[in-house]
């Protein structure tokens, strides 16, 4: 990978490393490896970098005239908006089963995100494969109150994490070495 060829910065990578952090982050929680007390840093990187930045990446993403990333960017940005000001504003004031439904409803978003990936970078395809699985997990965990069934939506959301910040760190690289250090199975 080369410099864009429009003069403009490729977003792709600030807006994959908010998603990657973030996600990490509270993934560490749902994992079961933190307690929710931990919960305060996740919210400021939800609202600081998790949301803003990625809705700053898909704006630009809009500029280039990439829909997927337009919409993908702006949408998780917008995700981890809700999450936050939910947990900081209403937690507690919603049912278990109606936050699966939330969670559910990301998951089917997020299998049509992935459906859209299959003429692109297997990367990325990785990322949305595994969003979806995490995404579904943590509903049913909410769903059905089977907190084991959350751990396994939380371990499923550290693989999406690190599958993100895989591809963040491969368009950083192979753009700065003018060479792929970093393959991320691109189509041919």
């Amino acid at each position: 990978m080369s410099a864009a060829k429009d003069g403009l910065a490729n977003p792709g990578p600030l807006g994959l490393c908010g998603f990657a952090l973030t996600t990490w982050l509270l993934c560490l929680i749902n994992a079961g490896v933190f307690d929710s007390t931990n919960l305060g840093l996740v919210l400021g990187m939800a609202f600081a970098f998790g949301g803003t930045a990625q809705m700053i990446a898909g704006m630009f993403e809009f500029k280039k005239g990439n829909t997927f990333g337009f919409t993908a960017f702006i949408s998780y940005g917008a995700f981890w908006w809700s999450w936050a000001l939910f947990v900081a504003f209403f937690k507690g004031e919603a049912s278990p089963q109606f936050v699966a439904w939330y969670l559910g409803a990301w998951g089917t978003f997020t299998l049509m995100m992935f459906l859209a990936t299959f003429p692109k970078p297997c990367a990325l395809q990785a990322i949305f494969f595994f969003l979806t699985l995490t995404f579904y997990a943590l509903a049913i965990g909410d769903a059905t109150g089977n907190h084991a069934i959350v751990n396994v939506g939380g371990y499923l959301g550290l693989i999406t994490a690190l599958c993100a910040f895989y591809l963040a760190a491969a368009e950083v690289l192979n753009e700065s070495y003018g060479r792929t250090v970093l393959p991320i199975g691109e189509k041919k």
